[in-house]
């Protein structure tokens, strides 16, 4: 037998190419497959059309109602009346047409809470980003200042400003009473989001390249880490919405005679056995619009988590 003599197993010709990459199969990261998840559920489209409505609501009053919610539409004839024609719900105590106070309370109700939520959630990114992606002391003192925030509760902290505030109780006022205590929750997110991602191969090239830390931080950490924030955010509108009707329920909101759901129900609770109504009407709308935040955080929390999707 010669030396050189190789033998060699005979191959056959496989159709199936290991090696190969799909390209006619559909795009897929995460935005789209949480998109293609939501709208397969009718309780997605429900809590969003009635948040749209309330957002529209909001935006253009006008549309809903021609009734001026105060003011000369007011009369003391009228008071506790039943529902009539052009006035679908009847009247207030103070002879108010309570569908139009309704319509206008959800602009108060809806400016307040997404002023608050921006608020929170601008200061929560910020603190609980640079804290988790710089590390060291900077991590130590943000994450301690975020402690303190997080034992203090913001109602009763809202309530200190607002008092002392009194004579300067406008929308803005509020909001910064309610989102700046209340970002403490959204730092806790970010940061441990961050902590994540900021171990991935692509940020450590980035930094490797010569993109300066902070760069690096805007363009590739936080657009990959924002996704949970996105929830917090959409679900803290809803608290923010609570929050600025209990303040007003309290009468530490904006006064002035400021149109509110909060205000409402403070005002109407004090007839409840003789007319009900002025208080269940705006009840309901607090329940509805904080319910359909809170149900379109809960559904965006469960299309952006791969795993929750997976078991479904």
């Amino acid at each position: 037998m010669s030396a050189s003599t190789h033998y060699v197993a005979p191959v056959k010709a496989s159709e199936v190419v290991v090696d190969a990459v799909r390209v006619d199969g559909k795009k897929s990261n995460l935005w789209l497959d949480a998109w293609r998840d939501l709208r397969r559920r009718p309780l997605f489209w429900a809590s969003l059309a009635l948040a749209a409505l309330f957002i529209v609501m909001a935006v253009v009053p006008t549309l809903f109602t021609s009734v001026a919610p105060s003011g000369g539409a007011c009369t003391l004839a009228n008071s506790n009346g039943d529902p009539t024609a052009g006035h679908p719900l009847g009247f207030t105590r103070q002879g108010c047409d309570i569908w139009s106070r309704l319509v206008w309370g959800t602009r108060t109700s809806l400016i307040v809470g997404l002023l608050a939520t921006i608020i929170g959630t601008v200061i929560g990114v910020v603190m609980g980003s640079i804290a988790a992606f710089y590390g060291g002391w900077v991590d130590a003192l943000l994450s301690r200042i975020g402690d303190v925030f997080f034992t203090i509760p913001y109602i009763v902290a809202a309530i200190v400003v607002m008092t002392v505030l009194s004579t300067q109780r406008n929308e803005l006022t509020l909001a910064f009473a309610i989102g700046g205590f209340s970002w403490a929750s959204t730092a806790r997110i970010i940061r441990a989001e961050v902590l994540r991602v900021k171990q991935s191969d692509y940020v450590m090239a980035s930094i490797s390249l010569g993109l300066s830390r902070f760069k690096t931080l805007v363009v590739h950490v936080l657009p990959n880490a924002i996704a949970p924030v996105i929830v917090v955010a959409t679900i803290s509108l809803g608290s923010a919405i609570v929050a600025e009707s209990t303040l007003s329920f309290l009468g530490v909101g904006l006064g002035g005679g400021t149109v509110s759901w909060g205000a409402d129900i403070s005002q109407a609770q004090t007839a409840i056995r003789t007319a009900p109504m002025a208080l269940i009407y705006p009840s309901l709308a607090l329940t509805l619009a904080v319910l359909a935040f809170i149900m379109l955080g809960e559904l965006l929390r469960d299309a952006l988590d791969p795993k929750a999707r997976a078991q479904r």
